[in-house]
């Protein structure tokens, strides 16, 4: 079945590329907009033999990865703070939901302000828009948790670390591991988005570079170049998520099939 479902993906990308390559070529669309496949790979060649483009790349992966880090550990500490402190999840339910909602590219002016084109102002959009994901997660994961097993916690007497240690954090876990996957794209996403706009340095920065300097190729190329980043972001954190839950059933019963 794996082997079939590769064979597929790998035909469907050919004719996309055959595509790509035919439909400048036949004249449907300028090449001036849309270079054929051909001139982009090219121009992907180029880019990957110059050490600007590994530095851009390096720049975005940090941005990605300090701003995941920190977006992750605080979603999961503050998610499960807020569901087993007595009365504080009501307390802050208005206040999550006001700020959620709100869209991460409407910082950016308070970014700019604060830190210009620096990688404080990338992470502080990344960290946003993750947050939410991973707090969002845990908050349901928490909720989830089976009432009669926290009483029969309660009742041989374990504390609250180590309810939430044996109890909440089994289960909370394969929400966490969700949230975790979600906010890797959207902190992927956020950081490209940041270079752009801000100029902050990374990939999203040889883009602008490249199109307002009419490299259209090359533009091109880089944008592959996220297009592949963030594929191979979302098999890694689909391959960490099945190890960390290797347990559960609903990982056993997708091996098994």
């Amino acid at each position: 079945m794996r082997g079939s479902n590769t064979a597929l993906g790998a035909a469907g990308l050919a004719v996309f590329l055959a595509l790509g390559e035919a439909v400048p070529r036949l004249g449907l669309v300028k090449e001036a907009y849309f270079p054929p496949t051909s001139r982009i790979a090219s121009a992907l060649w180029d880019e990957v033999t110059t050490d600007g483009f590994w530095s851009a790349l390096g720049d975005t992966l940090t941005g990605w990865a300090v701003g995941l880090a920190i977006a992750v550990c605080a979603g999961v500490v503050v998610g499960v703070t807020v569901s087993i402190v007595p009365y504080l999840r009501e307390t802050t339910a208005s206040t999550i939901e006001f700020l959620r909602p709100i869209p991460s590219v409407a910082l950016i002016p308070l970014a700019v302000l604060l830190y210009g084109a620096e990688l404080k102002s990338v992470l502080i959009l990344v960290v946003y828009a993750s947050f939410w994901q991973v707090l969002v997660q845990t908050l349901y994961g928490v909720q989830d948790v089976d009432p009669v097993a926290e009483e029969t916690a309660r009742s041989y007497g374990l504390g609250t670390w180590a309810r939430v240690r044996h109890v909440l954090w089994p289960t909370a876990l394969p929400y966490v591991m969700t949230g975790v996957r979600l906010a890797a794209a959207v902190a992927l996403i956020l950081a490209i988005t940041a270079e752009l706009i801000i100029g902050a340095p990374g990939l999203g920065q040889e883009i602008a570079v490249a199109q307002t300097s009419q490299a259209v190729p090359e533009m091109y190329a880089l944008i592959v170049v996220t297009g592949v980043l963030g594929l191979l972001i979302n098999v890694g954190a689909r391959t960490v998520e099945r190890r960390a839950l290797a347990w559960h059933q609903s990982v056993r019963g997708e091996v098994a099939v």
